[in-house]
């Protein structure tokens, strides 16, 4: 009886390196941003603050909505467009947070506002107008829903606010929390 290579095995002898084969591809983590953050996030609930007492419990209201969503949580800071000119010496003048310090910040609100155990969090920040700036990352990232706080001053309500702008054109559910 001639002798089998190991290419002829038996079947039982083969079907190892076959399932070896066949073993099903391991998901690849996402691809990393510079910063370590993940580049997508899909359908997350997106909190815009700003450190007033209604951002706070919109805050709350956002990382509830998102634990009982099962869906990640975005913090989302809108700064100024960062550039002024010094009235006395007209030198044009750039405000430059520190990303990290301003990341730890919105989380140890996070923290203070709600438990944020088991929610997926992620933080961003962006310069411009907050209204234009929160529905921009809503649309970018597909939110399922857009939770910011009330405007604190009478004008606001009268003369136009983020808010009102945002329930005009956003493309997700906004949510005013008082």
């Amino acid at each position: 009886m001639p002798e089998s290579s190991p290419e002829q095995g038996t079947p039982e002898q083969r079907r190892p390196e076959r399932r070896r084969q066949r073993e099903p591809l391991r998901p690849q983590p996402l691809p990393q941003a510079p910063t370590g953050r993940p580049i997508a996030l899909a359908h997350p609930v997106v909190a815009g603050y700003n450190g007033s007492a209604s951002a706070r419990n919109a805050l709350a209201y956002a990382a509830g909505m998102a634990r009982r969503l099962e869906r990640p949580l975005l913090i989302v800071y809108v700064t100024n467009p960062g550039v002024y000119c010094e009235p006395l010496t007209g030198q044009v003048v750039g405000l430059l947070r520190d990303a990290d310090s301003l990341e730890r910040w919105l989380l140890t609100e996070l923290d203070q506002a709600a438990d944020a155990g088991g929610i997926e969090v992620h933080v961003r920040t962006r310069r411009g107008s907050p209204a234009r700036e929160l529905a921009a990352i809503s649309a970018e990232f597909s939110a399922d829903a857009l939770v910011i706080g009330a405007p604190k001053h009478f004008w606001h309500h009268a003369l136009g606010s983020v808010p009102g702008w945002l329930t005009r054109h956003a493309r997700c559910p906004v949510i005013v929390v008082p």
